[in-house]
């Protein structure tokens, strides 16, 4: 994932930004961690450099 991402992705429930945390990055990406909604307290995980932005209700 690239970290100019960051800036354009938000919380798909309540659409507010997401904050990156515990990023893991190779020398041109992002590839592991997670994204944070602090509004929802929900946490959106990056894996193999793909963050995984389902609902939380869908992700089960």
């Amino acid at each position: 994932m690239k970290d100019s991402l960051i800036e354009i992705l938000v919380c798909p429930v309540c659409h507010e930004p997401l904050e990156l945390k515990d990023a893991r990055r190779d020398e041109k990406e992002i590839i592991s961690g997670f994204l944070r909604c602090e509004k929802c307290n929900h946490d959106y995980q990056i894996a193999d450099g793909i963050p995984n932005l389902l609902p939380p209700d869908m992700n089960n």
